[in-house]
């Protein structure tokens, strides 16, 4: 009966240990998005998309139609996202991409908002939302990573 109690005991603290654990993870991660100075660095319609989830009007934003060699970064936290090379015109009117320049960098989460089932993409390092993942992209992955100009900076080659 000790026996068990000490094993008891020993998974209880390992399990509180890591919930604390992400906790802190979860905490540092949003607090990039929870800094003030982030709505001095991004427009109000950047700061709505990247922190409140929001979307620009399809056909609106700079990157849509723009057709320069380089990378496009996340707006708050500089990661490199996407490559042109990847980049291709899908018709919805928002910056189209078959892959993610490094797919760890890019996170994918189920979202029902709105009574739809679809894929959010955040960028993984602070948790910025890009836009959405869809299966209907062209070859060689066919995805198409449909991504809010707003949440984008881009890097000329």
């Amino acid at each position: 009966m000790k026996t068990l109690c000490v094993i008891l005991c020993v998974l209880y603290s390992q399990i509180i240990f890591a919930q604390n654990t992400k906790k802190m993870e979860d905490k540092s991660e949003k607090s990039m998005l929870a800094d003030p100075k982030l709505k001095e660095k991004l427009s109000p319609e950047q700061y709505n998309i990247c922190v409140g989830k929001g979307t620009e009007r399809a056909f609106s934003g700079k990157y849509w139609d723009h057709h320069e060699k380089g990378t496009y970064k996340c707006a708050v936290c500089d990661t490199e996202l996407f490559s042109s090379d990847t980049k291709y015109d899908s018709g919805s009117g928002w910056p189209s991409f078959y892959a993610a320049l490094d797919k760890t960098k890019v996170e994918e989460i189920k979202d029902v908002s709105f009574g739809m089932v679809r894929i959010e993409i955040v960028c993984k390092k602070c948790k910025s939302h890009l836009g959405h993942v869809f299966n209907d992209g062209p070859k060689p992955t066919g995805m198409r990573y449909c991504v809010n100009s707003g949440s984008l900076d881009f890097e000329k080659k």
